[in-house]
């Protein structure tokens, strides 16, 4: 893989060379789906063939070394936490916590909390959030203050930030919309939540890989997100993002197992236990070591080819789909820099129109009436056109 993508070159990508140098590394997933047009990247994102030789090594070392395998299983999740740490412009490896989903992230930071917090959020959250949220609020854990969207179902920073008020503890964020691919500026949100002593969590499942993040510039003090989308790494491939100054000084949450304590194959048991040091102190009981490796392929391929290259390349793909639906009567709305990956079309019956386009071989998805379709680097321009053509039509009929 790193052979093929340093013979890319450092240019703007192409059509032309990612069908030489990079559809090759897909051949697995491209040669099933061949006779479909999968515009569903914002969902499940297309493995390259390495992941499956990673996987196998992950389960090599345990046929071959028995429980030695945790000498190499080690050395796989420190790269993983460096890999994801460099992905996020994180300040330090450890600050990268494993999880196995976003949610898992959100239930650690809620439960650093020893009284009932305040906390400000959406109505746009994804639901791995949104529910969590609502049953700690629901059974009294959390005060909860959720923030309305607009006619036009976008979110404005100045209505999150008038929310945050003296006394809240906690603000949990998007930085891209799931339902309309918004892009929110988180960085007056943190300062607002800042001004008043109250922390950040944001989730970046809906950006990370295809949309630039440096979350130690924006200033969040949590982050969540996975693989699952951009980063190619499929489900269970998550973590929590702890702010480098938050693990100087040590933020007690319950959400905690052996593998938080200082030397933990020592078995050592002090009462009260004695926690490692940095993120790891945030560390759970034994974890699921395959996820590190099933992550590995799509992290490098992000980190090899660029996050900014991709997404240049994925504003042109937008930029020409949604040019291909207007001139087949449909208005979209992406390809802007208020936006993340996907193009949407609203319309009252999306998901009726996302089965209709299946059953024409194109993989789509909605949420409530927005129709989200979203190119990645495989995607097209003749794919792009037979969409349009299609939803066209559809729409016409």
């Amino acid at each position: 893989m790193q052979a093929a993508l340093a013979a890319l070159g450092n240019g703007a990508l192409t059509e032309a060379s990612i069908a030489q140098h990079v559809a090759p590394l897909f051949s697995r997933v491209l040669a099933r789906n061949r006779q479909r047009i999968y515009l569903a990247n914002h969902s499940l994102g297309r493995p390259l063939d390495a992941l499956a030789d990673d996987v196998a090594e992950a389960i090599g070392a345990w046929f071959e070394r028995l429980p030695d395998a945790w000498d190499a299983w080690s050395d796989e999740l420190a790269a993983h936490r460096s890999r994801l740490a460099t992905l996020l412009g994180a300040a330090r490896a450890d600050c990268i916590v494993p999880k196995t989903s976003a949610g898992a992230g959100l239930r650690a930071v809620l439960n650093t909390f020893d009284h009932r917090a305040r906390v400000v959020s959406t109505r746009g959250e994804f639901d791995s959030l949104d529910v969590i949220l609502r049953e700690y609020a629901h059974r009294g854990r959390i005060e909860l203050a959720l923030v309305e969207p607009d006619a036009n179902d976008r979110y404005e920073e100045h209505a999150i930030e008038r929310a945050i008020v003296a006394g809240t503890d906690l603000v949990v964020v998007s930085h891209a919309m799931f339902r309309t691919g918004q892009l929110l500026d988180p960085r007056r949100i943190v300062a607002r939540a800042h001004d008043v002593g109250a922390l950040v969590l944001l989730d970046v499942y809906h950006s990370l890989g295809v949309v630039p993040v440096d979350i130690a510039a924006i200033g969040a003090d949590f982050a969540v997100g996975g693989s699952y989308k951009y980063l190619r790494g499929g489900p269970g491939a998550c973590f929590l993002h702890v702010g480098e100054r938050h693990l100087a000084t040590r933020m007690p949450t319950l959400d905690i197992g052996w593998f938080a304590k200082d030397a933990p194959f020592t078995y050592a048991r002090p009462d009260p236990p004695r926690f490692a040091a940095g993120g790891d102190a945030w560390m759970e009981s034994t974890p699921p070591v395959l996820t590190w490796y099933q992550a590995r392929s799509g992290q490098r391929f992000a980190l090899a080819i660029g996050v900014e290259r991709l997404r240049a390349y994925s504003l042109a793909q937008q930029a020409m789909l949604v040019e291909r639906l207007a001139a087949h009567g449909v208005e979209s709305i992406g390809a802007r820099a208020d936006r993340g990956a996907f193009v949407v079309v609203r319309h009252a019956e999306a998901v009726a129109l996302a089965a209709s386009l299946d059953q024409r071989g194109i993989d789509v998805d909605a949420r409530g009436e927005w129709l989200r379709l979203c190119p990645d680097i495989l995607t097209t321009a003749e794919e792009l056109e037979r969409a349009a053509h299609a939803l066209g039509s559809l729409l016409q009929r």
